[in-house]
């Protein structure tokens, strides 16, 4: 006869590894948001953590890239993620580096 409690622990383990199958298989990270490629406008609108309606002025202004198909409006992640580096915000640090670069590489000639 078998021991009960190896079979209970058989059991746990392939109920715990069919729910770690499932839970990478369902495309949802810790916080909530799809981590599929295409999202749509709810879900980057928690992304962003913009309002719906902002994102629906955006597109209609063409300030954010999109996709429509129909009556709805799909955004690639890549996309987005690119969209929001476009606009980085040089540091000070950053600027004294290429500041020293620039002056390394164009010494000022005395004449």
């Amino acid at each position: 006869m078998e021991n009960p409690f190896e079979i209970i622990n058989q059991r746990l383990e392939r109920i715990e590894t069919l729910l770690e199958n499932i839970y990478r298989a369902s495309n949802i990270n810790e916080t909530g948001i799809a981590t599929t490629p295409i999202m749509n406008i709810k879900q980057v609108s928690a992304y962003l953590d913009l309002s719906v309606s902002a994102l629906y002025k955006m597109t209609s202004t063409k300030e954010i890239p999109h996709a429509k198909r129909g009556k709805r409006l799909y955004f690639d992640k890549k996309d987005i993620d690119s969209w929001v580096l476009e606009n980085k915000v040089t540091t000070t640090s950053d600027i004294e580096r290429m500041a020293t670069e620039y002056i390394l590489k164009n010494p000022i000639k005395f004449p």
